[in-house]
């Protein structure tokens, strides 16, 4: 890819998706926009977005389990000056539940969303910094990041990973 906004990245095995979710958070921004920084994962199941979830918050010093919050739809974590939200939208009824969520709440400096299925929330959660797209196709995984904004390509441009 040529856009510096855009970078595409092998996933050859699932410690690829998590090295690249440790990456995530060795890049995060020093200093935190006013405002939650928002990462959006797509992708079908199985396509590794927990996995990169649980890279990220591994190497932020979470040791205790990562599952993805399919029926809680949120998991909360305090690691490393971050408060850190986990979503998974999957199983939202409609994008009108997601006030009842508390994201509002959520919407401060320091703090760092990860949301599986955003697009459930059908754009009730606002603009995403960096947007990632895991995909699987004949067995190879892959994930496109797609900065948003000044703080996503900041935070893209800062992430040692090899595009392919």
């Amino acid at each position: 890819m040529s856009d510096r906004s855009a970078r595409r990245v092998s996933l050859p095995a699932e410690t690829d998706t998590a090295a690249l979710g440790a990456q995530l958070a060795a890049a995060l921004p020093r200093v935190p926009p006013p405002r939650a920084l928002r990462v959006f994962l797509h992708g079908e199941l199985g396509a590794g977005k927990t996995t990169l979830v649980r890279g990220l918050l591994r190497a932020l010093g979470e040791a205790g389990a990562v599952r993805s919050p399919t029926y809680a739809l949120l998991h909360e974590y305090v690691l490393a000056g971050w408060q850190i939200t986990h979503g998974d939208l999957y199983r939202l009824g409609s994008p009108a539940e997601v006030g009842s969520l508390g994201f509002a709440d959520l919407d401060r400096p320091a703090a760092l969303w990860l949301i599986e299925w955003p697009e459930r929330a059908a754009g009730e959660l606002g603009r995403a910094d960096l947007e990632i797209k895991l995909t699987v196709q004949d067995g190879r995984h892959e994930a496109v990041l797609q900065a948003q904004g000044e703080v996503g390509l900041g935070w893209l441009m800062a992430l040692p990973c090899e595009e392919l």
